[in-house]
């Protein structure tokens, strides 16, 4: 008669713990398996209904099994292999950070680990060491400019200011226009989203047509104010100054932060602005969107409302975003928080002109 198995048990953290591994979407397979087998076991399966349901091997299910028993959860951690593993001396991991930094690999444009362990005749696994330690990520890139606005730091002072005092009885709105907004369809039907599946659509697309809107982000409370039109000139945003003049309290000063567009600066919008002095423009550095908090809505309104939208019609779209903006208005409103002081933002744009001479 075969010998039943003792019984097994984990600990209440240790299953948390393991039910959390397989939670987990970087943790290695060869750990989620040795998961899974415990917690099977827990649930009161034998060793050979494990096995089957896993495809396992009866050695597996008990190698795992003692090794928790024995020594706990730190018993399912791979032992260290014999041998002390291959060490590079500095003069190998300084040519390896001299290439990675000043050579490019042929045939492509930036090095991979796979490249650059071939190059150096090193293991992938010693070459991503080497790049963490020195903090080294050939295979990200960021784009940037720095601004040649002669007036950059007064600009900078005076935005950032408005960011982090704000002028008692006023309102600070960030402006800002979203032009040529695609009512993109798709050239065949979506397939929705179901269990096992993805929702996909079509690579190509129809265009229907474009809209823009201008927008103005109260950074107090996080309201927008918009404007859907179909151009955008200096006459749509005279309509956008008198819906904004309209829409917030008479009696407060409006400080308006927006970029240098020409449409911005017409004689006709200098005119109306002469007769309307609480409106007080704030304008930002050239090359310097960054600086304009409604970016970061216009964001928002891409990623939710818009890239997987499908739209037939120019009204479908608009209708999309003025539902977003009540939405938004509703119950997605937060005071905006600006958190970088002007002297630091100086100190970064100073640090990166010095290191674009040194690059030349």
């Amino acid at each position: 008669m075969a010998r039943k198995p003792a019984p097994f048990n984990l600990t209440v953290n240790d299953q948390l713990e393991l039910e959390s591994w397989l939670r987990m979407g970087t943790l290695s397979q060869t750990l989620v398996q040795r998961a899974r087998i415990l917690l099977l076991l827990n649930a009161g399966q034998s060793p050979k209904e494990v096995m089957e349901s896993l495809d396992v091997s009866s050695p597996t299910v008990f190698k795992w099994r003692n090794r928790y028993v024995e020594t706990g959860l730190e018993g399912l951690q791979d032992a260290p292999r014999p041998g002390q593993p291959r060490k590079l001396d500095k003069k190998k991991v300084k040519a390896i950070l001299d290439d990675t930094v000043h050579k490019v690999p042929r045939g492509s444009t930036h090095w991979s680990i796979r490249l650059m362990a071939e190059h150096a005749g090193v293991t992938r696994w010693q070459v991503q060491q080497i790049w963490q330690a020195a903090d080294l990520k050939p295979h990200r890139l960021k784009t940037f400019k720095i601004s040649n606005d002669p007036d950059f730091a007064e600009k900078v002072f005076d935005v950032v200011g408005l960011y982090l005092n704000p002028p008692d009885n006023a309102l600070v709105l960030s402006v800002d226009e979203k032009t040529q907004i695609q009512a993109l369809d798709r050239t065949q039907p979506k397939l929705q989203l179901r269990p096992g599946q993805i929702e996909r659509r079509t690579h190509d697309y129809k265009r229907h047509g474009t809209t823009s809107l201008y927008a103005a982000f109260n950074i107090l409370n996080g309201e927008v104010i918009g404007r859907i039109t179909q151009r955008h000139r200096a006459k749509e945003f005279l309509d956008f100054l008198r819906q904004i003049d309209r829409e917030t309290p008479s009696e407060q000063d409006l400080h308006l932060i927006l970029d240098n567009s020409s449409t911005h600066k017409t004689p006709g919008i200098k005119a109306w602005l002469e007769k309307h002095p609480r409106f007080k423009l704030h304008f930002t550095p050239t090359s310097a969107s960054w600086l304009n908090a409604v970016e970061g809505w216009f964001g928002q309104l891409e990623r939710r409302a818009l890239y997987r939208g499908i739209f037939t019609s120019v009204g479908e779209l608009k209708t999309a975003i003025r539902r977003f903006i009540k939405v938004h208005n509703e119950k997605l409103v937060k005071p905006f928080r600006w958190h970088k002081s002007a002297e630091s933002i100086m100190t970064s744009v100073t640090r990166a002109k010095l290191s674009a001479i040194d690059n030349k």
